[in-house]
């Protein structure tokens, strides 16, 4: 079996295992009390914080445990926000960065304030003059991941923090899913991560608020982890996730060498083994483990299946996947494919004749499914030598489909008008021209949906 979907939750360390057995029998008492027990607990708990800031390049004190890496985000931005209230209440983030991050935006500009999105290129990373355009004098925080969770793409965090730096604007970085790589470079001011990411248990995460940056813990006060993370501490977790870091950071550099050549294998074979295929993300500056791609008509959600039962468990960003059938925020930021969208994420250790065994059963996989998509027939007809695609009430990749049967009916030059109501059509047809060289005219005005509009270019 080919478990491929670490970026979503990496397999439990063996080091993570034992130290949580171990710590199991040490690490139940409650930390903040002086008998024996507790004092046993509270030398686990030192012991484990000092080695997560070891690995992060933070000092101990400046770093705390929560629940979870969703709520290390959430008690960061909300942290940072309401400790520089009195600056403003700008916050920045960028478009592609994890639904933690967005979700606390939303919250903050339900609540009144202001939130800019700086956008990224086709690659998914974010330009350092685009952050600098964006920053204002009522800027409270901005937000930058340092790996996008979904295609790879590294940003340049250290640029970044830098111009945030000296606009005097602290920098939030996501870090959860290049931590178990090494530190984050540069002069950041807020950091997280999750442990499950890194081989750690579920559970938890970190918040690292370096001294000088203005604070203020939001909710009910409570005594422990500097009343950042209220709750009793789970000992036993946060010891593995600390051993488990420690663990992968003394592989990482071999480690990445091996992955970053397996996932360079995926890049360069899919292509050609699978037509109408658009690898997506940075070709260099990503992580090692993660390369992801779009297959032109097909269906996310059924190609999943389809490796599924082959034996790959692989994830995807397509709308197809998702309950509300909108593409996904990263691809659609990024203006590339989504339409069977595919996640390559490889664990520590991955066999190399478990990618050659992807590489087999991916063009049969996704042969089964554009068979199964490809019966149903174009409506079309001629409006003012402009052949017009009826495909409302039909879901990507139909649409996509539809219009690529139709395009040689008209001469170069030529228009073709789609009509969908799906969503994701508005990224998957411009990509589509993008990827069969055709011009993509743009959108118009119709009775129902929206009409997309291609120009034949060859």
């Amino acid at each position: 079996m080919g478990y491929f979907d670490a970026a979503s939750s990496a397999p439990l360390h063996p080091v993570a295992r034992q130290a949580l057995q171990a710590s199991l029998d040490e690490g139940w008492a409650d930390p903040a009390r002086l008998y024996r027990e507790g004092r046993r607990a509270r030398l686990l708990l030192d012991a484990a914080r000092e080695a997560a800031a070891e690995a992060v390049g933070c000092r101990p004190d400046e770093l705390v445990f929560t629940p979870s890496g969703t709520r290390a985000v959430h008690t960061g931005i909300a942290g940072v926000l309401a400790g520089r209230r009195r600056v403003g209440r700008h916050l920045m983030v960028s478009a592609v960065e994890h639904s933690s991050v967005l979700h606390a935006a939303d919250a903050h500009e339900a609540g009144g304030g202001a939130v800019t999105q700086v956008p990224v290129d086709r690659a998914g990373a974010v330009s350092v003059q685009g952050f600098t355009d964006a920053l204002r004098a009522d800027t409270a925080l901005a937000c930058l991941q340092s790996a996008n969770h979904e295609v790879g793409t590294e940003q340049p965090v250290a640029e970044v923090a830098g111009v945030c730096r000296e606009a005097g604007v602290p920098l939030l970085v996501d870090a959860a899913q290049s931590l178990g790589w090494g530190r984050v470079e540069g002069d950041w001011s807020v950091l997280t991560g999750s442990a499950h990411k890194w081989g750690g248990p579920s559970g938890v995460g970190l918040l690292v608020v370096r001294k000088g940056v203005r604070f203020a813990a939001q909710g009910p006060a409570d005594e422990r982890e500097s009343g950042r993370a209220p709750g009793f501490e789970n000992i036993p977790a946060i010891v593995a996730a600390a051993a488990s870091l420690r663990a992968v950071r003394a592989e990482a550099a071999q480690e990445a060498v091996r992955l970053r050549e397996l996932t360079e294998r995926i890049r360069v074979q899919v292509p050609g083994l699978v037509p109408d295929v658009e690898v997506v993300g940075d070709p260099e500056h990503r992580l090692p483990g993660i390369v992801t791609f779009s297959c032109l008509y097909v269906d996310g959600e059924t190609l999943l299946h389809e490796l599924d039962r082959a034996g790959f468990s692989v994830s995807s960003g397509s709308s197809c996947t998702s309950s509300t059938l909108t593409p996904s925020h990263v691809l659609r930021a990024m203006g590339v494919l989504s339409e069977g969208n595919v996640r390559v994420s490889l664990p520590f250790g991955t066999a190399a004749q478990d990618v050659e065994r992807f590489l087999e059963v991916l063009p049969g996989a996704v042969a089964g499914v554009r068979e199964k998509l490809g019966a149903p027939a174009a409506e079309t007809v001629v409006r003012d030598d402009v052949l017009v695609v009826d495909s409302l009430g039909k879901l990507c990749p139909i649409p996509v489909i539809e219009l690529a049967k139709v395009i040689g009916e008209v001469p170069v030059g030529g228009l073709v008008r789609v009509l969908a109501d799906d969503e994701a059509a508005r990224l998957d047809i411009p990509a589509w021209c993008e990827m069969r060289g055709q011009e993509y005219v743009g959108e118009e005005p119709a009775e129902r949906g929206t009409a997309y509009v291609i120009r034949r270019a060859s």
